[in-house]
């Protein structure tokens, strides 16, 4: 009988869980602004139920389990889930999944030591995918020197594989391989093929119906996508991720940046800084093959020692591609404001044609100023097609992926002037 009462009391958490996971799929995404509401109401009820079969389940350890597990359903810390989990893990320390939620309770509480701590000796006692991507995400959270964290990153990627090999078909754990990935690329040198395996993963994620309903997915994919100044996916993500957590204000801040960022991008480039049409047309007479500085010989030498030829072009003659081979000179006329330090953004223009220009990694506070003269050789042009709500835009825009192969001034972007990017990846465990 008391085996019987375990049972039943597993399938009742269980069935909350599912409740949980299950929410948007179930009730339709008109109804996600009530699932904090309605989900906590769900716990209440079902912790009440637990409470009364408390004398007819004999083992202890598994109730406090089932009992932390249901306070633990919701997203906040639970001083009762951590308290109730603690116990169950002191009576049976081989207890896997107590450890499991007790280090989410110690990562909503802040203390990612104290989470590690509880991930690692779960793993001590059995390997499972749940432990090895919260681990994943709590190694990520670290601090330390540069380098350390560096490693600590590469790590956390490693624990993430091994989670999605122990169950390819667990679109959480795939999530968390994203956004392992997603932090490689930013701290190991920016490589495309990274950012394909982070989207790869994405996309695997969006299979399951659980991590598909997770606005974790669609904010972290969403910052993906803008990196990639792919707007119109960046902002159907953060608008999806608002929708699923209506109450997560990030998400619905990044919707709102994304499109006032725009808004100034067309608004300046359209008036070329609102610079006095004198002063304009000084800076533009004023511009000269000195300002080409290395670049004014008509070639370069490329990173692996190539012979690359070019040749001044106006900013009106760009094509929407790499365009091999050519260089274009303007003055700064501004510079974009942005909440975020990445990308710099300035509008540059010749004497015909005004364009935005984004830079990355560039050391923040190491931007160019109204006034100076740039040069970018072999200039890859974006076409930026928006349709988002009431908002629209089409404009082309140039991508300067480093700053060091700017011409500024005639000299070129010393090596200070450059820095590693950074984005944020939310992973709360849940």
């Amino acid at each position: 009988m008391a085996d019987n009462a375990l049972e039943s009391a597993k399938k009742l958490v269980d069935d909350l869980y599912d409740y949980r996971d299950h929410y948007v799929e179930r009730f339709g995404m008109e109804k996600a602004s009530q699932k904090v509401d309605d989900l906590d109401a769900k716990m209440r009820e079902t912790l009440q139920k637990l409470d009364e079969m408390k004398d007819t389940i004999k083992n202890k350890a598994e109730y406090y389990l089932l009992r932390g597990r249901t306070l633990n359903v919701v997203g906040k810390f639970s001083p009762d889930a951590h308290e109730t989990l603690s116990k169950a893990v002191k009576l049976d320390p081989k207890l896997v999944e107590a450890w499991n939620h007790l280090g989410e309770c110690y990562w909503k509480n802040g203390d990612m030591a104290g989470a590690k701590n509880c991930f690692t000796g779960a793993l001590s006692h059995e390997k499972n995918k749940v432990s090895l991507r919260n681990l994943s995400m709590v190694m990520r959270q670290l601090g330390g020197a540069p380098e350390e964290r560096k490693q600590l990153v590469k790590d956390s990627v490693e624990r993430a594989k091994e989670a999605v090999q122990l169950d390819i078909s667990d679109g959480t754990s795939w999530l968390i391989l994203g956004n392992a990935y997603l932090s490689l690329f930013f701290s190991g040198g920016q490589d495309p093929k990274i950012l394909k395996q982070c989207m790869s993963a994405y996309s695997q994620a969006e299979r399951d119906p659980v991590a598909k309903s997770n606005p974790d997915l669609h904010f972290n994919r969403g910052m993906s996508y803008k990196y990639q100044e792919e707007y119109q996916l960046a902002l159907s993500e953060f608008h999806v991720a608002s929708q699923l957590d209506p109450s997560w204000e990030d998400a619905q801040a990044e919707e709102k940046s994304l499109l006032a960022y725009l808004d100034n991008v067309v608004a300046l480039t359209k008036a070329k800084g609102k610079l006095k049409p004198k002063k304009l047309e000084s800076m533009l007479n004023s511009l000269s093959d000195r300002d080409l500085g290395p670049y004014g010989s008509g070639s370069y030498t490329s990173a692996r020692g190539q012979t690359i030829k070019l040749e001044h072009i106006p900013i009106s003659s760009l094509s929407a591609e790499i365009n091999s081979n050519k260089l274009i000179l303007g003055k700064v006329v501004c510079s974009v404001d942005t909440t975020t330090a990445v990308p710099f953004t300035f509008c540059m223009s010749d004497k015909e044609t005004c364009i935005p220009v984004t830079v990355y990694n560039m050391v923040q506070g190491g931007g160019v100023k109204i006034g100076d003269s740039v040069a970018i050789p072999e200039p890859f042009v974006q076409v930026v097609k928006v349709d988002h709500k009431d908002k629209k835009y089409d404009f082309l825009s140039v991508r300067v992926d480093s700053p060091l192969v700017m011409v500024v001034n005639g000299s070129k972007v010393k090596s200070s002037k450059q820095a590693a990017s950074v984005l944020a990846v939310r992973t709360v465990p849940e």
